[in-house]
């Protein structure tokens, strides 16, 4: 057992990487809003990238200790309290078995990501346990939390690590903003040229670049929905009405509204709006941390840039994973798993 929930928050939901090889049969692929949260969450706690994090979105909720464990918090600041001390962002720390654990309303950014070692236990669907609401798979029962869930933690143990310099060594260690994505409220987000970028005015590529657009209350995991002053259109003759193809977190599509729409992990796999632009891999994370009401500008860079900055950010992840298992085997953090004989974390 791991964490009893004792108030829901606005959606928390289980997610794990994502639901892949099932396009083609329509199944979405999900997973969760801000990866690199949910990347760096899972590198702390000692964990795959593969484990099932717990999502939270705008508002966090409140959970008991069912045992003592091995966690980490990454992404939003919800005001994480441990028995009403502050909670650390972006480090590892010990929760002690018993200890309430309570987030707040997001001050700062829109998602927060709590890893537990091991894993959370997550019902697998198609090869993943990621939480898709709307089939009401995966996760837990397919659905958000609830007062009264127990979340179940995977191949861990009870009492199954120990610090041998103390938990404030613990605290000591967190990951460098030099790393971590720029959240702000109104970020610059940098996109390239979509498929159907042409069939629209040039005046409506200048408008897209130019102006903010604000995330307006009808968005969700599925898409973002912008609201720009001005509306991007076609060139004379031309219908938004297409047949259906590809689209992918990120496709930035234009219904008849004129207004674009922004696909977010929950998206659909094909789509019948003309895609003018789709945001890089790297700043993904930059939007799933706004919230409703904050705006967006957009940045034109090449597929070359994109590329670039896709690999540097994994670099980062790589050189953190690099570090963080270095320095917990130089420093006696030891997690037994089962069936490692108590060596330390790999």
């Amino acid at each position: 057992m791991g964490f009893e929930v004792v108030k829901p928050g606005i959606l928390s939901t289980l997610q794990d990487v994502g639901r892949y090889g099932y396009r083609k049969h329509g199944v979405i692929v999900s997973g969760p809003m801000d990866r690199f949260a949910h990347r760096t969450a899972n590198l702390l706690a000692a964990n795959t990238a593969e484990a099932a994090t717990l999502e939270m979105t705008l508002q966090g909720l409140c959970l008991v200790a069912h045992r003592e464990m091995l966690i980490a918090i990454c992404g939003a600041d919800m005001g994480a309290e441990v028995d009403g001390r502050s909670a650390p962002l972006w480090r590892p720390f010990i929760i002690d078995e018993g200890s309430e654990l309570q987030f707040r309303y997001a001050v700062q950014g829109c998602r927060a990501y709590l890893a537990v070692h091991g894993g959370f236990r997550a019902d697998p669907v198609l090869g993943s346990g990621s939480t898709y609401l709307r089939a009401g798979m995966g996760g837990y029962q397919g659905r958000a939390l609830e007062a009264g869930d127990v979340l179940q933690v995977e191949d861990v143990v009870a009492g199954g690590f120990t610090v041998a310099e103390g938990e404030q060594e613990l605290r000591s260690k967190f990951v460098s903003t030099n790393i971590r994505p720029p959240y702000q409220d109104n970020p610059v987000i940098r996109i390239v040229r979509g498929r159907e970028k042409d069939l629209f005015t040039s005046s409506s590529w200048s408008k897209l670049l130019t102006q903010r657009y604000q995330v307006t209350t009808q968005s969700d995991r599925m898409g973002y929905r912008l609201s720009g002053e001005a509306e991007l259109e076609l060139q004379d003759g031309l219908s938004f009405e297409m047949i259906s193809e590809a689209v992918a977190t990120g496709t930035i599509q234009v219904p008849q509204s004129g207004q674009p729409i922004l696909l977010m992990a929950d998206c659909q796999t094909t789509g019948g709006y003309p895609r003018i632009g789709h945001v890089i891999t790297a700043d993904l994370p930059l939007v799933a941390q706004v919230k409703p009401g904050g705006f967006l500008r957009f940045q034109e860079i090449t597929h070359r840039e994109a590329q670039e900055q896709l690999l540097l950010q994994e670099m980062d992840l790589k050189l953190l994973e690099a570090g963080t298992r270095a320095w917990m085997r130089e420093t006696g953090v030891w997690i037994n798993r089962k069936g490692n004989g108590g060596h330390a974390a790999h």
